[in-house]
């Protein structure tokens, strides 16, 4: 998640108008999937355009949970506390960074799972396992992103560093975001980092599990490779140059890590209409392939202008009603794909702003309770919805210093190293959202028992 104050409209071009010239034969990349063997009902699969375990649909409540990794490898009886807490509320999906880049920007974890080109930190590689079994146990699945747009996890701009000899771009210092957008899409077109990134995936996707024995890619708990978190086509001036870049490497990145792990789903990580420059085309002609299974969505009320945390009642109205167009479209093009959709990224911060675990929550939860009647209603009526990951759970962690700012050494929050922590975390403490989370999550799931408080 990055802020950024961007206006949506949805281009006069409708999606199955694109779809339909796609169909004959306007993709912009020319992509070969590998064919293969059925996968396994223990996998998550897509039929008709839904999910599907086990023969049965597939519908989940999930979080983001960056830091599990890292958790994992730091502070095992903490993970299990969570996990056990998130198990006991329904929440069954956890989306996870995998793959982090060492780098000098100011506000990047570290360590980082990547510490050179071609060298892994053991211990961070050692926690992801941890975590896997551990969810495994608990019946979890997860969603693995493969690298990151933006500078807090290393991401796409350290690949350009190591390989394109040019200096670090760090746009929290300097503060020029666009230009910084602008700058991380050369990756698209760095045939070295595209290298690199690849190698990382493959050797991932092929890791042996050190605590389960099971190889990634054969690992039911592993719901999904996500190609990046939040990769954008470009900053506020359109060029559609940049953006077939874009569609190119999300084409053949998928394809390639669908035909290393054919018994998984792979994912863009898009926010959708706002990671396209509003361009509806980009965004369907980018998941159009079929190594995309389905489509992602995220959804920030705040960051986009929409809602002041310091003038609720003036602005939550207006916000709601900006946030349901902007789901509606979505929800439109997926089912125009004919393929699932999961608003993976989605949240408000705590009343007037602040980041203390004992301020008030009431806006976040009309939020989420509105945009849950959402989906349940999408899913009442077979729309595409599947799910959502709420953003994001920080459990029992607190923040190290009264300046909320996040130091190595400090707990690991939902909130990454560039945001306040505690901006938009939901902590054990908060017994409202979390009851707001478990009610949905047993519309959704009815006949799995969810636990009481924890």
């Amino acid at each position: 998640m990055k802020i950024n104050a961007l206006s949506f409209r949805l281009r006069a071009t409708t999606a199955s108008a694109i779809v339909g010239s796609l169909a004959l034969g306007a993709c912009t990349a020319d992509i070969n999937v590998s064919s293969t063997t059925a996968a396994p009902s223990a996998f998550v699969q897509v039929q008709d355009g839904k999910f599907q375990l086990a023969g049965a649909p597939y519908h989940y409540v999930g979080t983001n949970y960056w830091y599990g990794a890292y958790l994992a490898a730091t502070d095992k009886t903490r993970l299990i506390r969570e996990l056990d807490l998130l198990r006991a509320r329904g929440i069954t999906n956890l989306r996870v960074l995998a793959l982090s880049e060492q780098s000098a920007h100011s506000r990047s974890v570290s360590p980082a799972v990547i510490s050179a080109p071609n060298e892994y930190d053991a211990d961070l590689q050692a926690g992801l396992d941890i975590l896997l079994a551990e969810m495994a146990a608990r019946d979890m699945k997860a969603v693995l992103y493969l690298t990151n747009f933006w500078q807090w996890s290393g991401g796409m701009s350290q690949y350009l560093v190591w390989h394109e000899d040019i200096a670090l771009d760090d746009p929290d210092i300097s503060g020029k975001w666009d230009e910084y957008i602008e700058n991380t899409t050369d990756f698209y077109r760095c045939a070295p980092c595209q290298q690199q990134y690849l190698k990382a995936a493959g050797s991932l996707i092929e890791r042996v599990n050190s605590v389960t024995g099971k190889t990634y890619k054969n690992d039911p708990t592993i719901m999904a490779w996500q190609l990046a978190n939040e990769p954008r086509s470009g900053g506020a001036n359109y060029d559609p140059e940049r953006a077939a870049d874009y569609i190119r490497w999300v084409h053949n990145s998928a394809a390639a890590i669908k035909s290393l792990a054919p018994s998984q789903l792979v994912s863009s990580g898009s926010e959708g209409l706002a990671g396209s420059q509003e361009q509806a085309e980009v965004y369907v002609r980018a998941h159009a392939s079929d190594a995309i299974d389905y489509l992602t969505v995220h959804l920030w009320i705040k960051n986009w202008g929409w809602f002041d945390a310091t003038n609720p009642e003036q602005t939550y109205g207006s916000a709601l009603e900006k946030a349901t167009r902007y789901l509606d479209s979505h929800a439109q093009i997926a089912d125009d794909l004919n393929k699932p959709l999961v608003l993976e990224e989605f949240g408000v911060e705590r009343d007037g702003g602040s980041f203390s675990p004992d301020s008030g929550t009431e806006y976040r939860d009309r939020f989420l309770t509105a945009i849950y009647a959402r989906i349940e209603q999408d899913i009442a009526e077979d729309g595409p919805f599947a799910g959502s990951n709420f953003w994001t759970f920080s459990g029992y962690g607190r923040s190290g210093n009264p300046e909320y700012i996040w130091q190595p050494g400090n707990d690991f929050l939902g909130d990454p190293p560039q945001e306040p922590q505690g901006l938009n975390s939901v902590f054990d403490s908060d017994r409202s959202t979390l009851e707001i989370i478990q009610a949905h999550a047993s519309k959704l799931n009815p006949s799995e028992k969810t636990a009481g408080t924890h």
